[in-house]
């Protein structure tokens, strides 16, 4: 069987020493053709497989990156995981993805599996705002970059988007549009991306002389359609109904507009909806959707970026760590355009 042959089994039988082997395996580039070809003939006849165990006990770490995101069933995750996944790839890694499900006991657990996995480098969205599950990797002294979060510090790196400006684009669109009386669908309130989209829609507020009372918010305890349709139906209910709603991603968006639509309430002519985020499927909504767009593959390919410049041999004591914000965009579609 395949596990059975061992590197010593393929240098007896293409009668070269182990040490060829091991060149012809990890840097062929030093073996000469002949030599290499009649190797490279004996490990596919006898079907050898390296064990990545034995290599990650030499080397101290894994091949493996470790990503570990808030919700794998919303869109801009994936698009984070694929920008990551296509870095990692060109340095000959893997990619170990994980969902917190914005679960700080959850996020925990994977942290712990990462140090314990002697993973390469870890890419994190903590759902955790206190910071007490980032120890972990601190103390197994396992590399990490933050995700669509700003690093509090220069100790280490983060990849974000600016929220507040991000949370300013829509509340500023929502006002050219007229409207004066707004539902932020917020999420849970704990997270730092949801406080600093509502930020920065006060801050609109504020630069447009309007009161910040302007903004309602609506809050949820998830960030996906469910939660978004359940909202929609808690803003159908109220006795003044707002004119306008800004949600703090498209998910919540779009069940917002999932609970509108079942009720007969025209969007945009009688509620206008922004969501954030961008997803594919804001643009193939019934009616498209107005989103704040977050360059998502470009986060996850900065961030894996990041981590193999801080993991990059004989890099620990020069590298800098650094902390990259990068700018929202506001894609304008039928969902908040003001009725003609």
């Amino acid at each position: 069987m395949a596990q059975s042959v061992g590197i010593k089994d393929i240098a007896r039988e293409a009668g070269v020493s182990v040490g060829t082997v091991s060149n012809v395996i990890n840097r062929p580039d030093t073996v000469s053709a002949d030599t290499r070809e009649r190797v490279q003939s004996v490990i596919d006849r006898l079907g050898y497989v390296r064990s990545e165990s034995a290599r990650q006990l030499r080397a101290g770490h894994s091949r493996i990156m470790g990503l570990l995101v808030l919700d794998m069933g919303n869109p801009f995750f994936v698009d984070i995981a694929r920008g990551a996944e296509r870095v990692a790839r060109d340095a000959g890694l893997g990619v170990m993805v994980c969902n917190s499900a914005q679960n700080p006991a959850e996020e925990a657990e994977y942290l712990s599996l990462f140090a314990e996995q002697r993973v390469r480098g870890v890419l994190v969205t903590p759902a955790d705002m206190t910071g007490r599950t980032i120890e972990t990797l601190r103390r197994y002294r396992t590399p990490f970059v933050l995700v669509d979060r700003v690093a509090e510090d220069a100790t280490e790196c983060s990849v974000s988007v600016d929220d507040v400006a991000g949370g300013a684009l829509a509340m500023r669109h929502l006002i050219e549009m007229g409207h004066r009386s707004v539902a932020y669908v917020c999420g849970p309130p704990g997270l730092q991306q949801i406080t600093d989209r509502r930020a920065g829609a006060l801050k609109a507020l504020a630069e447009a002389g309007l009161p910040a009372d302007v903004l309602r918010a609506l809050p949820t305890d998830r960030l996906d359609v469910a939660a978004g349709r359940d909202a929609g139906a808690r803003l159908l209910g109220l006795t003044e109904r707002p004119t306008a709603v800004f949600c703090a991603n498209d998910l919540l968006a779009l069940g917002v507009l999932q609970a509108l639509y079942a009720a007969d309430v025209r969007v945009p002519e009688d509620v206008a909806i922004v969501g954030y985020d961008d997803i594919e499927f804001a643009a193939a909504a019934a009616v498209p959707l107005t989103s704040v767009r977050q360059p998502a593959v470009t986060v996850g390919e900065l961030a894996a970026r990041l981590l193999l410049e801080e993991t990059a041999e004989g890099a620990a004591e020069e590298h800098e760590h650094r902390q990259v914000v990068l700018q929202p965009e506001l894609v304008v579609r039928t969902s908040s355009l003001r009725p003609r």
